[in-house]
């Protein structure tokens, strides 16, 4: 296979793993009754809790909230899309930058590509649906009540997991792993245990992608409102008689015509304001309403409130690093449904498949030859930044895609992402606009310990591709050196190349590394938060979701994420009801 052909496809690798329109926006509000459009809401309103983000947390921890109190869910973003198969992506989520795009596109600083979801549902929308636990390790390190974790585990579970039928392209890479040393063969199950497994989706069985969104539709009639397109500028505080902090007692947000809204709560002490915007959202907010490091939100003009420095400190990403493998005979479109879990700290998994589904044209519903995972409409496409991704640019670059031999596009990706990881970073703001990403350094290998597990991972690749198991689905003059020569050789970041053929696999973890979207840190648990999550120096203000992680967790930290948004749901219910 060219290495020209192996480029172009990994020009777009790993895209958004979203979702085609089937019902528009104004169907699903009129589906969904507690739904509405920012624009809509008043300019005065009071609720028992107030919770920014509609994501992978927010979604489950509003929709329990509402059993008993009156809650108000804040989007910056719309509705999901309805998806219709898995083998037809929304392909256009991250070369779409308007305001209702789903995916928010940003460069970190280490020139990684990288995307924010906005979209009620957040990262439940556009990730490739995955469904693991965290280990038991984790949850004690967490200093979580066993008990409820396994039961909010539960919850999310009965509500939109399910079983993956496993292709024979996935079957042959479990098999692989297994030939690879990575054992025991642990079968399906949602736990996090050493060796090779079949975890849980979020596709049902006809394909359909659920989401965190899906958990709304159990809120409480009348419990619940979610304002869409609903931008938090900042949240209140004032000076209480009695408090020793300043306590949180409601938030400002615009709507998408740029009026500005003002919603508080409600008298009483157990109200509260709980941020669950994410590893960027949240960290911003706290900066955004004076709650961090003091010159960094004098230098934008924020008055200080709390000197807090490490709000946006500790934010990590795992690094993913990943190899495609040509395949001479046709491979069946699939997502991640197997993992090897290694003793050396890596996690292996791999997606498959040709032909996806783009429009012919604009106006076309009929879905044409088109390269989904490999489009460029959607993939990392690292080097042509945002700004320069037209519509023109992107038919060019399809049109180039369809003219090669199908063959240049059959195969599948092999993927490796490291535990923990121990590097890390910060984010900072880059202006006082809410409506802007911050800066985010993740400092990829900047410890020697994620480097070792990322070649661990490499060697371990190496075996799956030798391995007999895999032997259908390899060219048999095909080395393995000249395999991830192919790879290393494409651009997927903005980091300077290295032209070197005889590449050490420290080096091709260097060079290659890309996101797998599981940033987390910025407001961690015992720097910004304590361990009910609620936020040092001030009251009636939480944080509940990734960014409190140190570490994320599991092999792909969703399942928890939302398992999370259950737990202190419950958790905060039963603080409500005791006095």
């Amino acid at each position: 296979m060219a290495t020209s052909s192996v480029a172009l496809v990994l020009a777009a690798i790993l895209a958004s793993l979203c979702l085609v329109v089937a019902l528009s926006e104004d169907e699903e509000l009129e589906n969904l009754r507690f739904v509405r459009r920012a624009q809509d809401a008043p300019l005065v309103s009071r609720y028992n809790y107030i919770v920014i983000g509609g994501g992978t947390s927010g979604c489950p921890l509003a929709a329990t909230l509402s059993e008993h109190s009156r809650v108000l869910l804040l989007e910056r973003g719309g509705l999901p899309y309805r998806n219709m198969s898995n083998q037809q992506h929304f392909t256009d989520a991250l070369a779409d930058t308007s305001p209702a795009s789903p995916a928010q596109r940003f460069i970190s600083e280490d020139g990684v590509v990288n995307a924010r979801a906005r979209v009620l549902g957040g990262g439940s929308c556009l990730n490739a649906g995955f469904y693991t636990r965290a280990s038991n390790d984790y949850v004690r390190a967490a200093g979580w009540d066993a008990r409820l974790v396994n039961s909010s585990y539960r919850w999310v579970e009965r509500a939109l997991v399910f079983r993956p039928g496993v292709p024979p392209w996935q079957v042959a890479l479990r098999d692989a792993l297994l030939e690879a040393g990575v054992t025991p063969d642990n079968g399906f199950t949602f736990d996090h245990v050493t060796g090779t497994k079949i975890g849980g989706t979020i596709f049902d069985s006809s394909g359909q992608r659920h989401t965190a969104a899906d958990f709304l539709r159990h809120a409480r009639p009348g419990g619940l409102t979610v304002l869409l397109y609903a931008t938090v500028s900042r949240i209140l505080f004032r000076q209480q008689e009695g408090a020793p902090y300043p306590v949180a007692y409601g938030v400002v947000f615009a709507d998408p015509l740029g009026v500005q809204h003002r919603v508080y709560l409600q008298d009483g002490g157990r109200n509260e304001v709980i941020l669950a915007a994410g590893t960027l959202g949240s960290p911003q907010l706290l900066m955004l309403s004076g709650v961090g490091p003091q010159a960094h939100l004098e230098a934008h003009g924020i008055q200080v409130l709390v000197d807090q420095p490490m709000v946006g400190q500790g934010v990590a990403d795992n690094p993913m690093n990943s190899v495609f493998i040509p395949s001479p005979v046709p491979v069946a479109l699939s997502l991640v449904q197997v993992v090897g879990i290694t003793r050396s700290g890596s996690f292996i998994e791999g997606v498959s498949g040709s032909e996806f589904g783009i429009p012919v044209s604009d106006g076309a519903r009929r879905l044409a030859r088109s390269f989904g995972l490999f489009s460029p409409q959607t993939g990392q496409l690292g080097t042509l930044p945002p700004k320069q991704r037209t519509p023109e640019a992107l038919q060019r670059a399809a049109e180039a895609m369809r003219r090669l031999d199908r063959r240049a596009f059959r195969g599948g990706f092999i993927l490796e992402k490291i535990l923990g990881p121990v590097s890390s970073g910060h984010i900072e703001l880059r202006s006082a606009d809410p409506r802007a990403n911050p800066a985010v350094t993740f400092n990829y290998f900047q410890e020697e310990e994620d480097l070792d597990r990322c070649v661990h991972g490499i060697e371990t690749i190496e075996r799956v591709i030798q391995s007999q198991a895999f032997a259908n689905f390899t060219y048999a003059n095909a080395s393995v050196e000249s395999i991830f020569t192919d790879s290393a050789n494409f651009p997927v970041n903005l980091l300077p190349r290295h032209a070197n053929d005889s590449r050490t696999p420290e080096q091709y973890c260097k060079d290659t590394v890309m996101t797998i979207w599981h940033y987390h840190g910025g407001c961690q648990v015992g720097a910004v938060v304590d361990d009910d999550y609620r936020v040092f120096g001030v009251q009636r203000l939480r944080v509940i979701d990734s960014s409190t992680f140190k570490y994320s967790p599991g092999t792909n930290p969703q399942a928890t994420v939302m398992m999370l948004g259950r737990y202190m749901g419950v958790k905060i219910q039963a603080e409500r009801w005791r006095k």
